[in-house]
């Protein structure tokens, strides 16, 4: 294949992303969308994979678990919310093999044990989340564009326990903390560091948390340094063991920056996720992610789905078959 052939593919993969991309808030934000840097940011990565004829392959990290807080999620195991995002996913792949037939893999990274101690997940609830993420996976209409992998697929950490795992992902992976507070108070990830301790705080701040507003904020940055210090860990080892992957996120990212944020479902706002939310049929053909407590507030029914609460309609929206 020529080379101008390999660019001119490589290009219209990427535009495919780039229709998804999910902006950064303020500063470095791109001048217009689909944006050319942020394109050129990855096109070479792409252009390898379609100079060898190869499936382009997506790292995401993502779908870590539910969040604690059900004032935001129904419950512990993947609902509507994740369904909608993973038939995205895979809807993605399916138009990708149309411009480019070896097609895509977009690699799902869970990150959930990375972090699940810090943002108060537990062990047992991330493994029955996992669990039914590999079956939504498989019951996808082109499930081989999408695949999982998490902390127990690292070799490295073979045979060793949950917490071990985590210990030996910081020791060998993470920059120290007082180096990210440093980065912190330089200006930098400034944005991710507010995010995560609004989501922290929102996590803790529950009907069973007895404390002060100000504790729980305390302790939600500290948790926030420990979480961005173990994600950006996770990412140093996903970069280290798939080197010329195309590194997405479901964070906002800065113009021309080394990882591309992009939209798995329609949002309110910038940050929100499936696994802090629930997915909400607005009843005019569309999906939108909202908190639980935001879809009551608009007088939304629950609907079942093969035996749990799924995912929440307003009035207008037609009830589903139960599966």
């Amino acid at each position: 294949m020529a080379d101008s052939d390999v660019t001119r593919i490589a290009r219209r993969v990427m535009e495919l992303v780039l229709r998804h991309q999910r902006k950064g808030d303020r500063t470095g934000t791109c001048a217009q969308l689909p944006c050319p840097a942020c394109r050129d940011a990855h096109l070479a990565r792409v252009e390898r994979y379609v100079a060898a004829g190869e499936p382009v392959r997506f790292v995401l990290p993502a779908f870590p678990g539910k969040s604690p807080n059900t004032a935001k999620v129904l419950g512990v195991l993947p609902d509507m919310a994740e369904r909608l995002a993973l038939e995205f996913l895979g809807g993605l792949t399916a138009r990708i093999r149309e411009v480019y037939a070896p097609g895509a893999e977009i690699l799902i990274c869970s990150d959930g044990r990375v972090f699940g101690d810090a943002v108060g997940i537990a062990d047992a609830h991330i493994t029955a989340y996992q669990d039914e993420l590999r079956r939504l996976i498989a019951a996808l209409p082109r499930p081989g564009g999408i695949g999982l992998f998490t902390l127990e697929d690292v070799p490295e950490l073979a045979g060793l326990g949950h917490d071990r795992r985590r210990e030996v992902l910081a020791e060998r992976w993470a920059e120290p903390l007082e180096q990210l507070r440093k980065r912190v108070r330089a200006g930098e990830d400034v944005a991710l560091y507010r995010a995560m301790t609004r989501f922290l705080f929102e996590d803790g701040n529950t009907p069973a948390y007895t404390g002060s507003r100000a504790a729980l904020q305390r302790d939600a940055r500290a948790r926030a340094y420990t979480v961005m210090q173990r994600s950006k860990a996770w990412g140093d080892l996903l970069a280290e063991r798939f080197p010329g992957a195309v590194r997405l996120s479901i964070h906002p990212q800065p113009c021309g920056a080394d990882k591309l944020g992009i939209h798995l479902v329609a949002t309110p706002d910038n940050w929100l996720t499936p696994w802090h939310s629930v997915a909400l049929d607005t009843g005019d053909g569309d999906w939108v992610l909202v908190k639980r407590a935001d879809a009551e507030r608009r007088g939304a029914r629950p609907v079942r789905v093969a035996g749990r609460t799924s995912h929440y309609a307003l009035a207008a929206a037609p009830v589903l078959p139960a599966a």
